[in-house]
């Protein structure tokens, strides 16, 4: 059976629960799914995040993450991927971003969702800028991130 992938940015909120049924619905080939949910924290290196605004690249977002996911089906035995990627102005505890991977064991799935987690923190072309009480700003890419993605990078 082929690998089932839905990628889609949106404004609006998603329901987990609801993106899990429709990815295992009638499959009875996957014995794993692992769910990542990025969530909007409320501070940010010690300062206050009163919103937080993620804008894109239309249509160049989604090639990209194709091409990640892609990447993940052809490293890992995965029978179903979600990524949804939230976009707009997101309060603290609001839903921001959703990787879903299917397999038919645990280890694929966990490994391929932290491998599309770890592309999406560092490389996806979207921009983030935070509202805090000392002013707003783009946020700059974090060193930690790259360690983190470094590690899937074929020698």
């Amino acid at each position: 059976m082929t690998c089932p992938v839905t990628i889609r940015i949106q404004e609006g909120d998603f329901d987990i629960a609801r993106e899990i049924a429709l990815l295992t619905q009638s499959r009875t080939d996957i014995g794993a799914v692992v769910s990542f949910s990025g969530i909007c924290r409320a501070d940010e290196d010690s300062a206050k995040v009163a919103a937080l605004t993620l804008e894109h690249y239309p249509g160049m977002a989604e090639e990209e993450i194709r091409r990640h996911v892609d990447e993940a089906t052809s490293r890992w035995p995965l029978n179903g991927v979600t990524v949804i990627h939230r976009v707009g102005r997101f309060m603290p505890g609001q839903n921001i971003v959703l990787v879903l991977t299917a397999s038919q064991h645990r280890q694929a799935a966990f490994q391929a969702a932290e491998f599309l987690m770890d592309y999406l923190k560092t490389s996806a072309p979207f921009w983030k800028k935070e509202e805090s009480a000392t002013g707003t700003g783009w946020v700059e890419a974090h060193a930690r991130d790259d360690e983190a993605a470094a590690r899937w990078t074929k020698s």
